[in-house]
């Protein structure tokens, strides 16, 4: 019975050895063959977002054959397509299609035709790729008369024009995530951005014109920035620059309130369905998802084109703040109707176009301005973070380790040197076990012999 043990023991200590072998073996030749980190080319100013597949089939297919593209609650693409080739192209990509009757063209020229009507504040109107209609609404602003004349243009475009009524007005939303003041008002600031020589604050272009100062909200804050480029109405976005010219310490974290952050990474493009995420300093962080893309709002002050439609709450105060998921900036708040108690919709500019137009790249972890794992101390400027950031993309820390977190240490080229312990230490184990089992059977060999031969 005892041998037996024996060589059970020996048995397991052997499958030890050669599996600390197997192991360290791994991490060493995954490790070397994993590409080092380049801290120049890592964090990238555009990120990959859900609207990847779904856009590049419509590019590919066109928007004669396609109406545009959204994800499911499961956040898998699908692409509204006006044929069975296209259909079964989208299928082949891996992605969900769905027939329509309107073509994405049919839908823009039908935006374009609405557009060119009389021009009625109050209203707004954009794409709903679900359903393959231009939805308009009119706020209770909208007097009788008007909405009858704008009915009457619809109508005349085709029956995939829907008229809907909404509570509340469409209006800026003047005011944000880290406030900043001027004469013209209290405004929010969205994301730092840098031309490579000076930093801004990018928000929302209605705040105020160029040549407004701003200044923080806090007794003792002094001059924020000036106003020094936008574009309102058509566009809603401004720039201001600092007026020391440089964001600080933590310029690529946002605030979400009770001393946290977001790391941002990068800027995207959303895509219809996508969960969305805006921080304001009237409402705090609010959540929801985008509704629509290239959608037009006739506000008081002037027409806006080409913004995010969503189903995210905000209040007067919320104006500029920042809007982003897992960690990718997507837009700053333009305006919208309702509030946080009834819900509404809120409109925002997108990021990428407008940091096109100034000529400017948003601040993220590894570029100018901003250095990875650093989080913004208490009292810094406006809108370049805030104290106990999380992590790239996360909203809180403590998140979990998972598989594949698993499979980056192990692939990290810092695992090399505990690797080679590990195998260093199995091969060990393996040649102790070989000599014990040696010994014991020449122990063996010479009990038997002393009881043969006396």
């Amino acid at each position: 019975m005892r041998h037996a043990r024996r060589r059970i023991v020996r048995r397991v200590a052997r499958l030890a050895a050669v599996g600390g072998l197997l192991l360290g073996g791994t991490m060493v030749t995954r490790a070397v063959a994993s590409e080092p980190p380049d801290a120049s080319t890592a964090p990238r100013t555009f990120a990959q977002t859900p609207s990847g597949a779904g856009g590049d089939l419509v590019s590919r297919l066109g928007t004669g054959r396609t109406a545009g593209h959204w994800v499911d609650s499961e956040g898998r693409p699908v692409v509204a397509v006006t044929d069975e080739r296209a259909a079964e192209a989208v299928r082949r990509a891996g992605a969900t299609a769905k027939r329509v009757r309107h073509s994405m063209s049919e839908l823009r020229s039908a935006a374009s035709t609405l557009g060119s009507a009389p021009r009625v504040a109050g209203t707004a109107w954009a794409p709903d790729y679900r359903s393959n209609e231009v939805v308009v609404r009119g706020d209770r602003t909208v007097s009788g008369s008007d909405w009858s004349r704008l009915t009457g243009v619809a109508e005349g475009i085709g029956g995939f024009v829907r008229m809907e009524r909404t509570e509340g007005t469409f209006s800026t939303r003047l005011n944000g995530a880290e406030p900043i003041l001027s004469t013209a008002g209290r405004c929010s600031a969205g994301f730092n951005v840098t031309d490579g020589t000076s930093d801004f604050i990018l928000t929302a272009g209605h705040c105020g014109p160029t040549g407004s100062v701003w200044f923080g909200d806090r007794p003792g804050d002094g001059q924020v920035g000036r106003t020094v480029a936008g574009s309102f109405p058509g566009d809603d976005f401004s720039l201001v620059e600092y007026a020391d010219g440089k964001a600080g310490d933590g310029a690529d974290v946002v605030a979400v309130g009770d001393g946290k952050g977001v790391r941002i990474t990068g800027a995207g493009e959303p895509a219809v369905g996508q969960r969305v995420f805006r921080s304001g300093s009237t409402s705090g962080l609010r959540d929801g998802r985008v509704t629509a893309l290239d959608a037009t709002v006739n506000y008081p002050e002037g027409t806006v084109t080409g913004l995010i439609e969503t189903d995210v709450c905000a209040e007067p105060g919320d104006s500029g703040g920042p809007m982003f998921s897992e960690g990718v900036a997507l837009g700053v708040t333009s305006g919208g109707s309702g509030d946080c108690a009834r819900g509404g919709t809120t409109f925002f500019q997108p990021l990428p176009e407008a940091m096109a137009s100034l000529g400017v790249r948003l601040i993220v972890p590894g570029r100018e301005g901003a250095a990875a794992g650093t989080s913004a101390p208490a009292g810094q400027a406006p809108g370049t973070g805030a104290p106990g950031a999380s992590g790239a993309g996360t909203s809180a820390p403590g998140a979990g380790v998972d598989g594949s977190s698993l499979l980056a240490r192990l692939t990290d080229r810092r695992n090399i040197g505990p690797g080679l312990l590990v195998v260093a230490g199995s091969l060990v184990a393996l040649v102790a076990t070989r000599w014990i089992r040696e010994e014991q059977d020449r122990k063996a060999y010479r009990r038997r012999y002393s009881a043969t031969w006396g």
